[in-house]
């Protein structure tokens, strides 16, 4: 799923090539992309775009008279820039958007749809769908501490709660904590002042940085790789990789869907989280540190 720095940049390329330009017409390819009745997509056809919003990891197209067009991208969900009126692809289109200088695509891989739009009148619809977390490049230290701990949940967990932090998921979090140099699953009633200070400090540092490589790697063009997987990560999708700091192989946490990567030498004293999967497996046999598991 797109996170705060993805997100970042589809929000500058779309202001670059759409603000104070007018939507010509819409082209709705999948039926289960838009979740709203009233006002309807055509209400948008004829405006034009006055601003972009972020709400956590939502996109928030404003038009003219506070009509705002709010997507939700989710894990497959990607915005193409195209020549005008150009075809929705027949398998991953989901929708078109045509403005006098070209045709902003929506797309979603997978058989699954979850990506959304919902059409949204004024400043109360629109706040409706902001999940409420914490703006991390503008907080200051005491609201991050007091948000950190206003629930006892693991530092993984914490992070990634929309209602939490804005805009931090699954990639991002494990960054965020290698960095940090805290352990994924430590509670968050058991951090002390100055790991909250550290954490605070990542969260900022991450996200700056991986704004700006992104947008140096995109340069004048369009976002076209976006993933939650990337070269320059240092444990996130690593896995027996080694770690760019101390040289140990990354280790995981595999859960449901979803991975949790750490180095367990930077991150946990050297100490192997359990994996659900394995450690059910092996039993006993589970290794507890990076010297047993040889």
């Amino acid at each position: 799923m797109p996170e705060l720095p993805d997100v970042t940049l589809y929000i500058d390329c779309l202001r670059e090539r759409l603000e104070g330009r007018v939507l010509e017409g819409t082209r709705l390819a999948s039926p289960f992309l838009l979740r709203s009745v009233e006002p309807p997509l055509e209400a948008a056809v004829g405006r034009r775009v006055v601003g972009f919003r972020r709400l956590g990891k939502r996109i928030a197209i404003g038009f003219e008279d506070e009509l705002f067009l709010v997507f939700h991208l989710m894990i497959a969900g990607r915005f193409r820039w195209k020549e005008k009126g150009a075809d929705v692809p027949k398998k991953l289109g989901l929708a078109a958007f045509d403005f006098e200088p070209g045709t902003l695509l929506l797309t979603e891989a997978g058989t699954k749809k979850r990506a959304s739009l919902y059409v949204v009148q004024g400043e109360e619809a629109l706040a409706a769908h902001d999940p409420g977390g914490l703006e991390i490049l503008d907080c200051t230290l005491e609201a991050f501490r007091e948000r950190l701990l206003a629930e006892n949940h693991t530092l993984k967990r914490s992070l990634c709660a929309p209602k939490l932090f804005s805009g931090i998921g699954n990639a991002y979090s494990d960054e965020i904590l290698h960095r940090a140099r805290l352990s994924p699953v430590k509670l968050t009633s058991r951090l002390t002042d100055e790991e909250i200070e550290r954490l605070h400090a990542a969260v900022r540092e991450t996200m700056l940085d991986w704004i700006e490589r992104l947008r140096a790697e995109t340069g004048d063009g369009f976002p076209t790789k976006v993933t939650a997987f990337r070269p320059g990560m240092a444990v996130h999708g690593k896995y027996k990789e080694p770690c760019p700091v101390c040289g140990s192989p990354v280790q995981r946490i595999v859960h449901a869907s979803n991975e949790t990567n750490y180095c367990a030498t930077c991150q946990t004293g050297g100490k192997l989280l359990a994996d659900r999967a394995l450690s059910k497996l092996l039993k006993t046999s589970w290794p507890k540190t990076l010297e047993e598991l040889g």
